[in-house]
């Protein structure tokens, strides 16, 4: 334990913080030129095989962090945060990451789906733009997010199989946590936030049709998306949600509806993005170009007025009023 403490030390007294370089580069039109990248995976299972007790922190951060992808520095900044977060995370849960290898080993053969969505993207889009996609393994604490250096996929999210051990996940893992054949549909997500307009609403209104909107058109690019379970428990109760979600969308206040992580009770965390995803929904059924309507759920310049245009409240005043 007293060497551990001393490697801990180390770690802290030579950490690497990296910042974010702003990119001048021209952006990328073109599907086919976008990186797929999932060197950052092979580095941390040779880092994992490596590692003991004594020496995990030292391992992951010389053999895996340092050593990563512009995107893995990335991820680390915003994600991981640090080395003794990421050795925590993997000591807390070790059946389960010693069963994610060999699902991160079939990463490669979903290029030519992530592909297909990007193109299917160019065509209903065609103003879109291609970053790179960076594969890695993180804290258990995000399935993708993106920085100006490309999309970022937290592979660790995506270790369910038949033979997961559920008791080291809490609740909220239990609901999130994917099989890895669902990769290709949180790429089509983070794909659909990079398309979004950049803007300063900060309203609950904003972040649920931004997060459902995401998943929306990433469907329709991919066939698939992220929060099936979200579906399943939002379809059966449409109408009492949109009823709660109403009294609160106006307001700043998310914690009720995304980002809860754990604290969510009494039902699923994040249901504002199925909330997100039927406003979306129903502008597209109601919209005759369906091209112009995806270029207008992307480029929300006025929310309020965007909710009034897909015409979802309406349903509701209709029944029962």
């Amino acid at each position: 334990m007293r060497q551990k403490i001393i490697y801990l030390i180390l770690a802290i007294l030579t950490a690497v913080y990296v910042l974010p370089a702003q990119d001048t580069a021209e952006p990328n039109r073109e599907p086919e030129k976008a990186e797929i990248v999932t060197s950052d995976i092979d580095l941390f299972w040779k880092a994992y095989d490596r590692a003991t007790p004594e020496n995990d922190l030292i391992v992951y951060r010389d053999e895996y962090l340092r050593k990563g992808s512009v995107g893995l520095q990335e991820f680390a900044r915003i994600r991981i945060g640090s080395v003794c977060n990421l050795v925590e995370t993997i000591d807390s849960h070790p059946r389960y990451f010693e069963g994610l290898r060999a699902g991160s080993m079939k990463i490669d053969s979903f290029k030519p789906n992530i592909r297909a969505s990007f193109v299917r993207l160019k065509e209903i889009y065609p103003d879109a733009v291609f970053p790179s996609v960076y594969f890695l393994i993180g804290s258990m604490n995000s399935a993708g997010t993106l920085t100006d250096k490309g999309l970022l996929i937290g592979v660790d999210m995506f270790g369910k199989t038949e033979n997961t051990p559920m008791e080291e996940l809490g609740d909220w893992h239990k609901a999130v946590i994917s099989s890895i054949d669902r990769l290709p549909f949180i790429v089509a997500h983070e794909l659909i936030h990079y398309q979004q307009a950049r803007l300063n609403d900060r309203s609950l209104l904003a972040a649920a049709i931004r997060e459902g909107s995401a998943d929306f058109i990433g469907e329709l690019i991919s066939g698939g998306q992220i929060n099936p379970h979200l579906q399943e428990y939002g379809n059966a109760r449409e109408r009492e949600l949109w009823l709660e979600f109403e009294k609160e969308m106006s307001g700043n206040d998310r914690s009720n509806w995304l980002y809860q992580g754990e604290k969510a009770k009494d039902r699923p965390a994040d249901l504002g993005y199925y909330i997100g995803y039927k406003i979306a929904e129903n502008f597209y059924k109601n919209s005759a170009d369906k091209k112009k309507a995806v270029r207008d759920i992307l480029l929300i310049e006025d929310f309020p007025k965007f909710l009034a245009a897909s015409k979802y409240a309406e349903k509701f005043r209709r029944v029962g009023e």
